[in-house]
């Protein structure tokens, strides 16, 4: 009877995770990505427009682009592997998001513990992430090739699309049979 009682809370924790996924992740992926896409699509436009478009517009946003996607994938896979190794990271995060009282989520919150080699090294990974994308947007930028919208909008249009992308598997909820 209890390895019943076990498979269905261990159930429920995945389905809790999967949730916070779809809602917390996707949702915000999915309008971020649009809003930077847009932005530095319309950017490119205007450029075309005021004839300040060459080649090397087209390279450099394309490599920015290709940096976003790949920051994007790397993140998306962490992700994956917490939500397959420690699935109750998320469920618990799931649960605090949908108290209604901030008393009552700290009070309620029982954190989960994510313990794996290299654990230390992905706040660094993260802030070297972030702060690198900004960086090549300052250096491409200043080529002059390359507007302030697009160099920053691009890199990050291609982060929040990847993550999109590599998270498809849960963008619907699962059919039941």
């Amino acid at each position: 009877m209890p390895k019943i009682i076990t498979a269905k809370r261990q159930e429920s924790e995945t389905d809790k995770a999967h949730e916070f996924v779809r809602t917390y992740i996707l949702m915000p992926s999915s309008l971020m990505g649009l809003i930077a896409m847009l932005a530095g699509v319309l950017a490119l436009g205007y450029q075309l427009l005021v004839g300040t478009y060459a080649w090397e517009t087209f390279v450099y946003s394309s490599a920015l682009l290709v940096v976003g996607v790949l920051l994007g994938i790397g993140h998306t896979k962490y992700q994956q592997f917490l939500l397959r190794e420690f699935p109750g990271y998320f469920a618990n995060r799931m649960k605090t998001y949908a108290q209604r009282s901030l008393h009552k989520a700290r009070k309620s919150s029982s954190d989960v513990h994510i313990e794996h080699r290299g654990r230390g090294l992905i706040p660094v990974a993260y802030f070297v992430a972030i702060v690198g994308m900004l960086t090549l947007s300052g250096i491409v930028m200043s080529t002059g090739f390359l507007d302030g919208i697009p160099s920053f909008f691009l890199p990050w249009a291609g982060y929040f699309w990847a993550k999109l992308f590599f998270w498809k598997g849960l963008v619907l909820a699962p059919q039941k049979k």
